[in-house]
């Protein structure tokens, strides 16, 4: 079985979600990707913060296409940090309580440009913690240009909120995430995908380790990059922290194509990694995490 932890989608198509003229799958185009690639259920992330696209993919779309599509499908909710007045005080358990009861697992991508140490995400984090819902968060190297939280180089921004919220499971996701895997990223290359050898040294192998509430999203370029840059590294990182990661391939236009599927398939077959490895990454860490009971 596969579960994927990272789609998006929309209902029917409209303004393209960027200049390129690419647009969201419909429904109906991820489920025959999801045929072709094998991939059995997936959870759904709404985008709703404008710095990630043109065109919004909101909560209440998600919420239908599941309804129509339960035995594929599962929702995640998105609450931007600027919600409820734009205060720091503001009550966002109000929405995720709403959203929690109507089937949502989690709350991401989260895409907002704002910092990791903001009073408003730090205000989110709160209320993701109290409702016990598990967010998904995109990493930014800086303010413009870009979307999703602002950290650091070696994602000081990110430990410090992982400190202070211990019971809220983080799952990181995106290029200036995945390139701190090594301990020679900089700040040229954090937003891109390096090559070459994983060398010691590197962040998130660290908050792995330190904090049991990190996860990763083994998905899109940025994850696939991360974890096959360096294959033996990759293979030893999927072994180590296989009940931390997240199979997933954050497909948002019917025409990219991914290769995390076939990849895994192959370590595995390959003995490259363990059954274990390669179930818990597959597909038992999101049924866990999420309570699916499968």
């Amino acid at each position: 079985m596969f579960i994927d932890a990272h789609l998006h989608v929309v209902r029917r198509k409209g303004l393209p979600r960027n200049a390129a003229d690419s647009n969201y799958t419909t429904p109906e185009e991820l489920i025959t990707m999801m045929d072709r690639t094998g991939v059995d259920r997936g959870i759904l992330l709404p985008l709703i913060s404008p710095e990630s696209s043109y065109q919004l993919s909101t909560t209440e779309d998600v919420l239908e296409v599941c309804r129509i599509y339960p035995h594929r499908f599962y929702p995640f909710c998105n609450v931007d940090p600027r919600a409820g007045a734009h205060a720091h005080d503001a009550d966002l358990s109000f929405h995720l309580n709403y959203y929690k009861h109507q089937g949502c697992l989690g709350v991401g991508e989260i895409t907002a440009s704002l910092e990791f140490t903001d009073p408003l995400v730090q205000n989110l984090f709160h209320h993701c913690e109290r409702c016990e819902m598990p967010v998904l968060f995109h990493v930014a190297p800086q303010r413009y240009g870009n979307y999703g939280l602002i950290d650091r180089l070696g994602l000081s921004g990110l430990e410090a909120s992982l400190r202070a919220f211990p019971k809220l499971i983080f799952i990181g996701h995106s290029s200036a995430f995945w390139s701190e895997i090594s301990g020679d990223v900089n700040a040229e290359n954090r937003n891109q995908y390096p090559s070459g050898p994983v060398t010691e040294g590197g962040a998130v192998p660290r908050l792995m380790a330190d904090y049991p509430n990190l996860y990763c999203g083994w998905d899109a370029v940025s994850g696939f990059n991360g974890l096959t840059r360096d294959a033996e590294f990759g293979w030893s990182f999927m072994e180590r922290f296989n009940d931390r990661i997240l199979f997933g391939t954050d497909i948002c236009d019917p025409l990219i194509p991914h290769r995390h599927a076939d990849y895994l398939r192959t370590s595995f077959a390959e003995s490259r990694i363990s059954r274990e490895a390669f179930e818990n990454i597959s597909w038992r860490n999101a049924s866990r995490l999420f309570s699916l009971g499968l």
